[in-house]
């Protein structure tokens, strides 16, 4: 991020978002087990599911003076199944999907249930 330019909030929340997208490989937890990985854990793992890679590029962005929180969604009504991170980018919540080849700002279509948990 050193060619970053000074200030450069969103672009840098843009390369993080990137950073974990592309280089951490989406895996699904074991099959019945919920499992939950540091952030510093899935870096040495290169792989986890989308609670995992949530978690690290929030920490990401916490490091460096971004506020964040979570949002699960689900695609039914009272379920959720999925997490991505939202990032405060100005005066918005600005959704970071990490498992999908998304730009920052997608939001998952069909979206029937969700819950937001603030850090």
């Amino acid at each position: 991020m050193a060619s970053l330019p000074d200030k450069g909030y969103v672009q840098e929340a843009r390369v993080l978002h990137r950073f974990v997208r592309d280089r951490i490989r989406y895996v699904r937890d074991v099959r019945g087990v919920e499992t939950l990985h540091t952030p510093l854990a899935l870096l040495q793992l290169g792989q986890g599911d989308c609670d995992d890679k949530a978690t690290l590029l929030a920490c990401l962005l916490e490091s460096i003076g971004h506020k964040t929180r979570f949002a699960a969604v689900g695609f039914e009504p009272g379920r959720l199944s999925h997490v991505l991170t939202e990032a405060r980018i100005g005066a918005r919540w600005c959704p970071m999907e990490t498992t999908e080849p998304v730009d920052m700002g997608w939001y998952p279509p069909g979206v029937k249930s969700r819950m937001v948990i603030h850090n």
